[in-house]
C-alpha cells in the first residue's frame, strides 16, 4: 500500500535530517516514492510504499518524531495522478 506522511515540521533542519536517516534504514520491503516541503519548509508530505500504516508511522516516528507532528494515511492510488509505482 501506499502509505501518506503528512507533517507540521517544528525544526527544519532535524526533520529532514532525520529523514535521511530514516531513509538509510526503511524497514524491508518499503519503499520511499516521494519526499516533498513546502517552500517555507513548514509542511512536508512522504508516500511511503509498506504493508501497513503502522509500520511506517513507527520506523518515521522514531526518526522525525521530535520535530514534526505527522497525520497518516493510506492513499488512494487507483485514482492518484503521476504517483510513481
Amino acid at each position: 500500500m501506499h502509505v501518506m506522511a503528512l507533517s507540521t515540521v517544528s525544526d527544519d533542519g532535524k526533520f529532514w535530517s532525520g529523514l535521511k536517516r530514516a531513509h538509510a534504514n526503511l524497514p524491508k520491503g518499503a519503499e520511499w516514492k516521494v519526499a516533498v516541503a513546502s517552500k517555507d519548509g513548514a509542511k512536508a508530505v512522504n508516500v511511503i510504499t509498506h504493508d501497513s500504516i503502522e509500520g511506517v508511522r513507527q520506523f518515521f516516528e522514531a526518526h522525525t518524531g521530535a520535530y514534526a507532528t505527522t497525520e497518516y494515511f493510506e492513499a488512494d492510488a487507483a485514482n492518484a495522478v503521476g504517483l510513481p509505482r
